[in-house]
């Protein structure tokens, strides 16, 4: 891993984020606002959800597998939905909130704390973490480390700092999710047994906190800028909805993967013109060593973008 030194690590609260304020609010009309609970849809006159169940069904199908989706356009608040409402396991796209609450919880000058870990507290896939027993890491490396490369470990550490599943879980609840389910930790999360609440969130939900987050002025705008920077960077979102949208969009995602297929990613997208756009893609298979579909996730998006082109 390329760490950020402490002069870049730093630059990044300052330099870009006029870059970003403009793009967070190309449409200050829209509703993904600091009081839009981050769980429900926005209130008031949001256009009707377009819809294309037919294709969306017919992806189902060939991978064998149930989806569930949910894209706003923040500008418009256009939306294109499948399953929006059903529950599937979230996996490692909890880092992301795990990452935002962290900024949400703490200066920006907080994110230098030196932390330190046992060999004891390592846990499997942890390819950043397990290499730095002796050293420790800075936290904003340890957050960086679960963001780009879905280090486990470094989620749990940010869990340590959060006051556990139940601490993160307050967190969302007072920033208006009301369907989020956080209740363990890596990688005991990624269970994903079916019919199970624990460790759920709805597609719905997950793309609304995720916006809140990201692109509404919840965050001051250098924590903000930090986070979307930090997404923008991952390493292991390359199949999934980035190989779903053009080559000129910029995208900052977080993915997961689990038992029962599970394959999920979310992300925020950024066209060359116009607001940015945010979601949620989520997977699951009925067999618990069933294989997840990368590709699946990728052609979801895309088929998301065509219905939402198709309805402007």
């Amino acid at each position: 891993m390329t760490h950020l030194t402490r002069r870049t690590f730093l630059g990044l609260t300052t330099i870009g984020a006029a870059g970003l304020l403009a793009a967070c609010t190309a449409n200050p009309a829209h509703s993904i606002s600091p009081t839009t609970p981050a769980g429900t849809a926005a209130s008031g006159a949001s256009p009707a959800p377009l819809r294309s169940d037919a294709a969306f069904a017919a992806l189902e199908a060939e991978y064998g597998a149930r989806l569930g989706l949910f894209l706003i356009d923040t500008g418009s608040q256009r939306t294109v939905e499948y399953r929006p409402d059903e529950r599937f396991a979230f996996a490692s796209t909890i880092k992301a909130h795990q990452a935002a609450a962290i900024l949400q919880t703490r200066d920006i000058a907080a994110l230098e704390e030196h932390v330190t870990f046992t060999a004891d507290q390592i846990v499997s896939y942890s390819p950043i973490t397990e290499q730095h027993i002796e050293d420790g890491m800075l936290l904003h490396e340890v957050v960086t480390a679960a963001l780009q490369y879905s280090d486990n470990t470094a989620a749990n550490l940010m869990f340590d700092r959060l006051g556990g599943p139940s601490g993160l879980q307050q967190l969302l609840r007072e920033i208006g999710d009301a369907t989020i389910n956080v209740n363990r930790i890596e990688p005991d999360l990624n269970e994903a047994t079916p019919g199970d609440p624990r460790d759920t969130t709805t597609p719905r939900a997950h793309a609304h906190t995720l916006a809140t987050f990201g692109v509404s002025n919840h965050l001051p705008i250098e924590k903000r800028n930090l986070l979307t920077t930090w997404m923008k960077a991952n390493t292991t979102g390359g199949e999934l909805i980035r190989a779903g949208v053009p080559a000129d969009w910029v995208v900052a995602d977080k993915t997961g993967g689990g038992y029962y297929g599970t394959r999920n990613d979310i992300g925020i997208l950024w066209p060359p013109t116009g607001a940015p756009l945010v979601l949620a893609v989520m997977s699951s298979k009925d067999a618990q060593d069933a294989e997840y579909s990368n590709a699946l996730i990728a052609r979801a998006t895309t088929q998301a973008l065509e219905t939402l082109a198709a309805g402007s």
